[in-house]
């Protein structure tokens, strides 16, 4: 998808919104979190924060409480958008002092976004714009009443979010640290063939991993029954209309369309849900460590002010990365990591499912791996960063199968493990997120 753009209907950045569960989204309901506690953090207080696109709910944050306004669903209609300031406004009211700032989403075309800038302009306020993961991540550690600066590794999975590069990120291991992160690494990208279109169609997205395992000439057989298929291979030459996304979603996607699963989604997360009630049924094959690769790339993109990065992801040479290798020293204090960036490659495993003749245990192998995967990059970057808390975040989480995983290995692997509790994992609770951050800018 072009992310210069907002979002069309059907790219949740959740990557699985069940009916049920985006149901459980707060509306307008009080959370409440223990308090902040630092003086000059408690004097900050209270921010605003608008959220995003999708499930949009704002947050009014003061020391000890998030307030959120109504779930509006997606901002992808007037109704919705028109709703947006008269909720906020509400919120406001219910400040105990006037806010000191408000923070939003880095997408300049989100409604959320222009309300966010117009009511900071009026009420004379930092307007804070927050990436999209780092805000999953801190709505974790502000659910778990985290609200010092200690650095944490942050597994952020998800449809789509603006990245500080511009591109469309959804499969991010960050290192966080209070109102300032590090992109440690990424799932390697895929192509989204027809841009916005390719997150409806996951025919779309298998298509474009058979192009680029070398396979373009079975595009047109294996989904003859799409109009475009004949032409597609051709669409994938032209990187232009095939920009690159990071997404787990778009992965989870990508496997559906392989394994006949789903060629075209009618409904939200239409692909991802298939594939994991498919899994569910049936006992996963072996892992082969062979079906993913960790690559070392030549340095992290930090992340700042504004959500603008301050050092331009600089791309090198591909070297595999050896796991026994013990990576730089422990950061010290709160100093952001420097070194290589670590990309988790996952198009071994997703060319292996075109190839698979029985669609449940294809499902199934892709879940197990999927997370045998993930554990893996986690533990390589607890070496290149020296942090032992993760948080998992991001709509893929709403999986079950692939959130238990973790939840389960990772704790005996050392690893402290921090989830959503009452709160979606999603971008129903993003704007909390969103607060957290901001009251880490906050002079």
């Amino acid at each position: 998808m072009s992310v210069a753009a907002a979002p069309a209907a059907g790219t949740e950045t959740r990557g699985f919104a069940r009916p049920a569960e985006a149901a459980s989204a707060p509306t307008g309901e009080s959370l409440s979190l223990p308090p902040v506690g630092a003086r000059k953090r408690a004097e900050a207080l209270p921010i605003l924060a608008l959220g995003a696109w999708f499930k949009h709910a704002a947050c009014l944050f003061e020391d000890g409480r998030a307030q959120f306004g109504p779930n509006l669903g997606d901002l992808d209609n007037a109704d919705a958008c028109r709703a947006v300031e008269p909720a906020v406004l509400t919120l406001l009211a219910q400040a105990a002092a006037p806010v000191r700032a408000i923070a939003h989403d880095l997408h300049p075309d989100f409604h959320s976004t222009r309300v966010a800038c117009a009511l900071a302009a009026r009420l004379g306020v930092p307007a804070i714009g927050v990436q999209h993961h780092h805000a999953h991540v801190g709505a974790v550690l502000a659910e778990h009443g985290r609200f010092d600066a200690r650095p944490v590794l942050g597994l952020a999975l998800d449809g789509v979010g603006l990245g500080t590069d511009g591109e469309a990120w959804g499969g991010e291991l960050l290192w966080v640290a209070g109102g300032e992160f590090v992109r440690l690494g990424h799932l390697r990208p895929l192509r989204l063939p027809g841009g916005d279109r390719a997150a409806r169609e996951p025919w779309r997205m298998a298509a474009a991993v058979l192009h680029g395992g070398g396979r373009g000439d079975e595009i047109a057989r294996r989904f003859a029954r799409q109009p475009a298929a004949a032409m597609l291979a051709q669409v994938l030459a032209r990187p232009a209309l095939c920009p690159p996304t990071s997404s787990l979603g778009r992965h989870f996607d990508a496997a559906a369309g392989l394994l006949g699963l789903c060629e075209v989604m009618q409904d939200e997360a239409e692909a991802a849900i298939a594939l994991e009630q498919l899994a569910a049924s049936t006992t996963a094959p072996g892992v082969d460590r062979a079906d993913w690769r960790l690559l070392r790339r030549g340095g992290p993109a930090h992340g700042q002010t504004g959500g603008r990065s301050s050092n331009t992801e600089r791309r090198a040479h591909d070297q595999a990365l050896d796991p026994n290798v013990t990576e730089q020293s422990a950061v010290s204090g709160i100093a952001p990591p420097a070194g290589s960036s670590l990309e988790l490659d996952l198009h071994a495993l997703l060319l292996r499912l075109a190839d698979e003749p029985d669609a449940a245990r294809g499902a199934a192998r892709f879940q197990a791996t999927l997370a045998a995967a993930l554990i893996d990059w986690i533990e390589a970057a607890r070496r290149l960063a020296g942090c032992a808390t993760v948080v998992l975040s991001g709509g893929c989480l709403h999986n079950r199968l692939l959130a238990d995983a973790l939840h389960a290995a990772l704790p005996a692997r050392g690893f402290e493990v921090l989830g959503a509790r009452r709160l979606s994992p999603g971008d129903a609770g993003l704007a909390l997120g969103q607060a957290w951050v901001a009251l880490h800018r906050t002079p």
